[in-house]
């Protein structure tokens, strides 16, 4: 489901600990970093996206989220990561003085067509992936949406720290993923106490940005790419 970068090696260190949180379910907590080159900091911790996906079980119906909303605003997407399940609507709302536009290639794409300042567009997230989000208008700005399958998931903080609640003890896979690191995938046994303390290192050492194409799949046109 998720593109597999070329940025390196990630690493995943596990302490088996934790607190059984309901009846029947437990938690799994941990902390993520990241590894940058020399001398950058790690200022986008809160778009990790953590999340279990039940092995040899048949996991729960993931409810669709329900009120969920990006802004476009000052030429960006607000928040740059949004996380929901699949089957979940998400509205985005122009705050601009000016027009925008949302377009999608992934799973057959959608595109919202350019619209002005205070109106809204939707699309429903049917089929589970990431999404990279652009503005036909404005190159620069980016955003991802990630549709899951799974009612396990949770962003980190803005120093790493997730926990996920309510979780049935038993055999998982788990991702942690970030849009300038190489996705991490572990298989995973929850105990009955849970697991906590987990340490999860990704790898950014080799993120390079690089101009994504208009909706035509060609170069935005101006000097700054923006239209206006």
């Amino acid at each position: 489901m998720f593109r597999r970068a070329v940025y390196g090696a990630a690493a995943v260190g596990v302490v088996l600990a934790g607190t059984v949180t309901a009846q029947g379910t437990t938690s799994v907590s941990g902390q993520v970093t990241i590894l940058e080159r020399p001398g950058e900091p790690s200022e986008d911790l809160g778009n990790v996206v953590v999340y279990l996906e039940p092995i040899g079980a048949t996991a729960r119906r993931p409810v669709a989220t329900s009120n969920t909303g990006i802004t476009l605003q000052s030429r960006q997407f607000q928040p740059h990561v949004r996380v929901v399940t699949e089957g979940s609507k998400i509205e985005f709302k122009n705050e601009d003085p000016f027009s925008h536009n949302v377009f999608s290639k992934m799973n057959g794409g959608f595109d919202t067509g350019v619209y002005g300042r205070g109106k809204v567009r939707e699309n429903v997230f049917t089929e589970p992936g990431v999404y990279p989000l652009y503005c036909n208008v404005h190159p620069r700005m980016t955003a991802y949406v990630v549709a899951l399958s799974t009612p396990y998931y949770t962003q980190a903080a803005g120093d790493g720290r997730f926990a996920l609640e309510d979780v049935v003890p038993g055999r998982y896979r788990m991702h942690v993923w970030h849009d300038r690191a190489n996705e991490e995938i572990k298989d995973l046994t929850v105990p009955g106490a849970g697991i906590k303390n987990m340490r999860v290192e990704l790898d950014a050492r080799g993120y390079k940005y690089v101009q994504h194409k208009n909706k035509f799949g060609k170069d935005y046109t101006s000097a700054s790419g923006d239209r206006y």
